[in-house]
């Protein structure tokens, strides 16, 4: 049993992590929990012998006066005056993520974080991990809630978790080996400037042992400055000009070893960053960089994430809908080769389109035409007008008919969809607005 969680332990945030959370309390056999969150609670059949009391709606935070511990699930903002005076008053606060490093019994825990490429650097390690036959799991913020991977545990697995900021600002201990990606500015919509936000970053390096392995962007000056917090013994680092990995034009080079792009299933230039990263971190868990390419080579992307669709009528089409931020579509963009008809806009974040604008005028001559739907298409219009676009840019209120109009890119052609924003207002996430995206493609 965890002697850290004092009864009564509150849930603060009953989503997918909170439930997750729930049943982790139910196998720990604590028997008064306590459950909040804004939105009204509906729990699980409860064991006998357990209580547990729910609070919703906008006083929830009232369930703190009962708690002496509180788990926190990722999206509930931990520097609230209730979370504060709490804390203040003796109580308590961890996290998942903060409770799983605690008590795993895996053989090594990686953790990766970044503003972009953290879901497709976690399944690359897992994907070298599995050819070369070590035993692995995915957790945290990608696949399964991070205490769901407590049940099933073996001392021979390696762990590996993504981590978003959200998820790693109060935390206290780090993983074995951290990977940190490259970071920019994100959610400034819940973290209250880019510096609390850079600074959750870094507690996934600033408590590692001496014993420990951070990979890190050097090139990256925000993520260079994460990995000077690194305490770790061993740091690896990803550079267009010299590192431990060596990217130049669609190659990486570590050591003697050389993975060619052309030669792998991943379309994208920028994903020999994560390529890069993935690799360094499975050197520090045994696995040699030949090994690992070869490996790499057979990788596939994750869905909507720079996913080619195929080819018609001579138009090639890439599905981009998990590129909901400025600078996953700078990458994205990068990387064509043919002129393209790009599909741009989404929901509002109020992220600054400047530089993706600029870039888009001055750094991608094949750029031929650009369509733009949901709530940011004026500001994006505006912003691309700005920055001097030459070429045709028009607002379409669906989609459906955005992807029409980019056809005339014609034979020889590319259409991307890489939005620069969520999804939200038009579609229930950016996998919905995928979907949408594969069944037009089907049907041209």
């Amino acid at each position: 049993m965890n002697n850290n969680l004092v009864s009564p332990v509150g849930i603060l945030g009953f989503g997918v992590e909170g439930q997750s959370t729930l049943r982790y309390l139910f196998r720990e056999g604590i028997k008064d929990i306590v459950v909040m969150d804004k939105n009204p609670v509906t729990l699980p059949e409860v064991p006998a012998g357990i209580n547990v009391k729910t609070f919703s709606g906008e006083n929830y935070l009232d369930g703190l006066k009962d708690c002496v511990t509180v788990v926190r699930s990722a999206g509930v903002y931990p520097m609230s005056q209730a979370l504060f005076k709490f804390q203040m008053n003796g109580g308590m606060m961890t996290s998942q993520i903060q409770l799983f490093l605690e008590q795993t019994k895996s053989v090594k825990t990686v953790g990766v974080t970044g503003t972009l490429g953290k879901g497709s650097t976690v399944s690359m390690v897992s994907h070298i991990l599995d050819k070369c036959g070590k035993k692995n799991s995915i957790g945290g913020n990608f696949g399964v809630p991070a205490l769901d991977l407590l049940e099933d545990e073996t001392p021979d697995r390696i762990s590996i978790l993504e981590l978003s900021s959200f998820q790693l600002m109060t935390l206290s201990v780090s993983p074995d080996v951290s990977i940190v990606l490259r970071v920019s500015t994100e959610h400034l919509d819940w973290h209250k400037s880019v510096e609390e936000y850079r600074d959750a970053k870094a507690n996934l390096v600033r408590w590692q042992k001496r014993s420990g392995t951070c990979v890190y962007l050097a090139d990256a000056e925000p993520t260079a400055k994460i990995a000077s917090e690194s305490p770790a013994g061993k740091k690896l680092s990803v550079s267009y000009e010299s590192g431990d990995a060596i990217i130049e034009g669609d190659t990486l080079t570590i050591g003697t070893d050389v993975l060619s792009l052309a030669n792998c299933k991943v379309r994208g230039l920028y994903q020999l960053e994560n390529m890069a990263a993935a690799t360094l971190a499975c050197t520090a868990l045994g696995i040699s960089v030949a090994d690992a390419f070869k490996a790499l080579e057979t990788y596939e992307t994750l869905p909507f994430r720079m996913e080619f669709k195929g080819e018609k009528n001579g138009i090639e089409f890439y599905n981009d809908s998990y590129a909901t931020r400025p600078d996953a579509t700078i990458a994205a963009t990068g990387s064509m080769k043919r002129p393209f008809a790009l599909i741009l806009g989404g929901s509002e974040k109020n992220a600054d389109f400047t530089e993706l604008s600029q870039i888009l005028v001055n750094e991608r001559p094949n750029l031929k035409q650009v369509a733009l739907i949901g709530a940011t298409a004026e500001r994006m219009l505006q912003s691309l007008k700005e920055a001097g676009l030459k070429v045709p840019a028009t607002i379409y209120p669906t989609l459906e008919e955005a992807f029409a109009a980019s056809l005339s890119i014609g034979k020889g052609g590319t259409v991307i969809m890489s939005p620069a924003c969520a999804s939200f207002g038009l579609f229930k996430n950016y996998k919905v607005r995928g979907q949408v995206f594969d069944k037009l493609v089907e049907e041209v």
